[in-house]
């Protein structure tokens, strides 16, 4: 039943029949093809108009947009009375994994940066 569907979706609903008319009077044809030609350009004209105006929203909102997750990381610390324990630290990442410029909203301390040890 699917195939059958999809092939009346590729057909169309176009009809190319324009009706037969005398050689002496071939203004209803003429007709139909530029009627034809217009409603290309003007439909081809419209959908680029609406296509810079959906891509310029697009670009204005892409810097607000909230989707974002939790990326937790845990690092080890040494307790005042010698116990090595796991220490949770979660960072804000936006849809590609870059850290957001803004803390976790779960409350814990945020990443130290790397200690760099020159000798």
């Amino acid at each position: 039943m699917a195939p059958l569907g999809f092939s009346f979706f590729l057909m169309g609903c176009a009809n190319t029949e324009y009706g037969h008319t005398s050689p002496y009077h071939p203004g209803p044809v003429i007709g139909q093809g530029i009627g034809n030609a217009a409603g290309v350009v003007a439909g081809n004209a419209v959908g680029a108009g609406v296509g810079v105006v959906e891509g310029a929203a697009a670009g204005v909102a892409a810097p607000f947009d909230p989707s974002y997750h939790m990326v937790r990381q845990w690092k080890t610390e040494t307790t005042s009375d010698g116990r090595t324990i796991q220490v949770p630290v979660d960072i804000l990442v936006d849809k590609y994994g870059r850290p957001v410029g803004m803390p976790a909203p779960t409350g814990n301390a945020p990443l130290s940066p790397p200690t760099v040890h020159n000798k």
